[in-house]
């Protein structure tokens, strides 16, 4: 797919992706550091966690329901403390939400009384920028995404696919490193998902995109393999990373073929209370 030089724009000013927010260096774009995550009453949710995320690299992250994805995902953004452990982007280490790590809910969140440019450009009124730079920046990331020619349009004129590329174009106009995506195709029928699904690797790693990573977690195996590098896979109580599979099939990837469905069953087999590590 084509995507408009206009996304230079979304580069501007940016740091180098080797050098970290404070100019230190890192070889990974996002790293959990030895995680565990508790609640009040004790209850141990996570133990011992450690992944991490290489540059222009899309991780999934899979495992039984229940067993705490999305409350993962949260401490990766900064958005829950880790009871121990440390989460570090480009070397340094999160302690609160920063802008250059944008969540994507599973639910699909525009504002009904805005356009799609309006949707867009939301995410850029903090931002020391004039109101025809926000405007040409929205354009480029609704271009981005596929949707350009429709920014005049409001959520109850778009599908439900349409209005989750804006919500994605809002996130891209932010300008962060990475994104972390959480069910973002649940609530989308699967003919929809599926089209989104074949475009969106291509749509956040343009070569004019400055994204530099994704972190995905789904229930959905198959959205998975579709999409990622490497697949972190979840099990036990408390919850520990018992393997990680790097996916080697060439894109765009068929669900339907033998290669596919041997790296599900592997993946099946080893969400399985009988499953073990991956080797």
């Amino acid at each position: 797919m084509k995507v408009s030089r206009r996304l230079i724009l979304l580069n501007a000013n940016r740091p180098n992706v080797e050098q970290s927010i404070n100019g230190t260096t890192s070889k990974h774009v996002l790293e959990a550091s030895h995680v565990h995550f508790s609640y009040e009453n004790k209850y141990t949710v996570f133990n011992d966690i450690n992944l991490e995320i290489n540059e222009n690299e899309f991780i999934g992250i899979v495992g039984p329901s229940g067993i705490g994805k999305s409350t993962l995902l949260r401490i990766l953004g900064g958005f829950l403390k880790p009871t121990n452990g440390e989460i570090y982007l480009m070397g340094n280490k999160i302690v609160k939400p920063v802008p250059e790590l944008v969540l994507i809910h599973q639910s699909i969140i525009t504002f009904p009384w805005m356009t799609a440019l309006e949707n867009v450009m939301l995410s850029l009124r903090t931002k020391k920028l004039s109101e025809d730079d926000m405007e040409k920046r929205a354009h480029a990331a609704l271009e981005a995404v596929s949707l350009q020619g429709f920014a005049e349009l409001y959520p109850k004129e778009m599908s439900g696919g349409m209005r989750q590329r804006v919500a994605i174009a809002r996130a891209l106009a932010s300008d962060p490193y990475v994104f972390l995506m959480d069910e973002p195709f649940a609530h989308l029928d699967e003919l929809t998902a599926e089209g989104l699904r074949q475009e969106i690797y291509n749509i956040l790693f343009s070569s004019e995109n400055p994204l530099k990573g994704v972190a995905l977690v789904s229930h959905n195996l198959t959205e998975v393999l579709e999409l990622a590098d490497r697949i972190y896979i979840l099990n036990n109580v408390p919850a520990t990373v018992v393997g990680m599979l790097r996916v080697d099939m060439p894109r765009p990837r068929n669900p339907r073929s033998e290669i596919f469905n041997e790296y599900l069953d592997r993946l099946y087999g080893y969400l399985t209370p009988a499953g073990g590590k991956i080797k």
